[in-house]
């Protein structure tokens, strides 16, 4: 049984730069009581809230298309707070990740109860998780719905599912790019990870819709579109007796005005090489990979079920910079879990400073119910477990660094995201958004006033921190 306290403050980590940030108490929220009551409006309003990764993102825009095209008033994370009905798309991937969506839960049925909205729906990967408990914990919410039952939750406003409405959709990141998942749930059997709980058995998306979604997306203004999935290189097992993730990128990057097309989750055991040959060869495929290994000892691997060496993770690692040099890769790691030794996480450090990842993120373990590694004694402290990830990214910031600096005289290919302070802010094909660089292009002489996220520029890199690089337009 959960136990829900109604007040606490949640940290949160985000990868990109290792920086912390620290959330105000969402359940103190008098000053956003006294937005304006909506009871009583002739029409609905909606509002999305969605927490949690990109692939959240996705379902979320997938439902915010079907609302639309079903005649409601719908917004994504709107900025009025003028819906009377709140739908809330939950994430429950780790500990501080639920106890985000709990307190936000919390935050719209005290809403409720005080008459600023009336209806409050749940959905995503808490409510699928824990709906029994979370119906008992917080009443208030009208309807709960798990990660499946999009048809269900779209009858609560009188609509049904438009099946004409596949693979269009409306995006909510900026119009430049976009998330495309290309397949749905894991049949992987990793000791931490509660995500099959949450999502099911691995489904890949036929290529035909992908690529029709795709093209859709095109027309619409998307030039960077970013491959997800559980696991992205096991697509196309279910569906075409094979691993087709490198026919799939073939596919795409046929796609008119594609531009950029970005691989995240790559699972390393079983990876297709055949994908480094379609990097290589296509100039529109980034030379960019996500791929998650978690450890380097292979005493915890095995311990994790992540079915690999470090010696295969290694030579995997040495195959992939050898067919593909320019390679940008990322990787996240995690720290704490059952059985780590200080021997164990040792050799994490020496993985870390020989890889010389481009990019990586740690995540401290989270002591998930009903995964395998519940069954084992969480028997590495907090503090520890923290202390252990700090000791990681401090490791990978000097890395970073001078990786950055290596750059500093080049130019690059930069997608511009932003217009901030006067200043250009865009990425490289080396870098994802939210997650990794950004290219910061102070205002001088080469940039108007009319500059435009979305466009593509060529940067001299002039600059560098552990984070960014900084330039001017050539």
């Amino acid at each position: 049984m959960l136990i829900f306290p109604k007040q606490y403050l949640w940290i949160l980590f985000f990868p990109r730069g290792y920086r912390w940030q620290l959330a105000a108490d969402l359940v103190n929220f008098d000053g956003w009581l006294k937005i304006m009551n909506t009871k009583g409006q002739d029409t609905d309003k909606v509002n999305i809230v969605t927490l949690g990764c990109s692939k959240n993102l996705v379902d979320s825009e997938i439902l915010l298309t079907q609302l639309k095209g079903n005649n409601v008033d719908v917004r994504h994370e709107s900025q009025k707070d003028d819906a009377n009905i709140v739908v809330i798309n939950t994430c429950g991937f780790i500990d501080a990740a639920k106890q985000e969506s709990i307190d936000t839960i919390l935050r719209y049925a005290d809403a409720k109860q005080n008459g600023l909205i009336e209806k409050l729906y749940i959905t995503g990967c808490l409510s699928q998780r824990y709906k029994d408990d979370l119906r008992k914990e917080i009443p208030d919410v009208d309807a709960w719905f798990g990660t499946n039952e999009l048809p269900q939750l779209l009858r609560r406003f009188n609509t049904d599912y438009k099946h004409e409405l596949v693979g269009e959709r409306q995006i909510t990141t900026p119009r430049h790019y976009a998330y495309l998942k290309i397949s749905e749930g894991c049949d992987r059997p990793c000791a931490f990870c509660a995500i099959p709980l949450m999502r099911g058995r691995h489904v890949s998306k036929p290529m035909d819709a992908l690529v029709t979604e795709a093209s859709n997306l095109a027309k619409s203004g998307v030039k960077e579109l970013l491959l997800i999935a559980q696991d992205s290189t096991y697509y196309g097992l279910d569906l075409y007796g094979k691993r087709s993730l490198d026919e799939l990128l073939r596919k795409l990057s046929d796609v008119e005005s594609l531009e950029w097309i970005r691989l995240h989750y790559a699972f390393p055991t079983g990876f297709p090489l055949e994908v480094l040959d379609v990097i290589t060869e296509k100039d529109n495929i980034c030379n960019y990979l996500d791929i998650p290994l978690q450890h380097a000892s292979t005493r915890m691997l095995n311990i994790m079920k992540r079915g690999t060496t470090k010696e295969k993770t290694e030579s995997l690692l040495h195959t992939i910079r050898d067919r593909v040099p320019d390679i940008a890769l990322r990787t996240t790691l995690i720290t704490g879990h059952p059985g780590e030794t200080e021997a164990d996480f040792e050799e994490m450090m020496e993985f870390v400073q020989k890889s010389r990842f481009d990019r990586l993120g740690v995540f401290t373990y989270s002591h998930e119910e009903n995964t395998h590694a519940f069954s084992l004694e969480d028997n590495v402290s907090q503090e520890l477990k923290q202390k252990r990830a700090d000791d990681v990214m401090e490791l990978q910031q000097g890395i970073s660094f001078e990786i950055n600096k290596s750059k500093v005289g080049s130019v690059l290919k930069v997608l511009t995201d932003r217009v901030e302070a006067g200043n250009l802010t865009g990425r490289t094909e080396y870098d994802s958004p939210d997650v990794d660089n950004e290219v910061i292009i102070k205002n001088n002489k080469n940039i108007n006033n009319e500059a435009k996220p979305g466009e593509f520029i060529q940067v001299k890199i002039t600059d560098a921190n552990e984070f960014d690089l900084f330039g001017e337009v050539v």
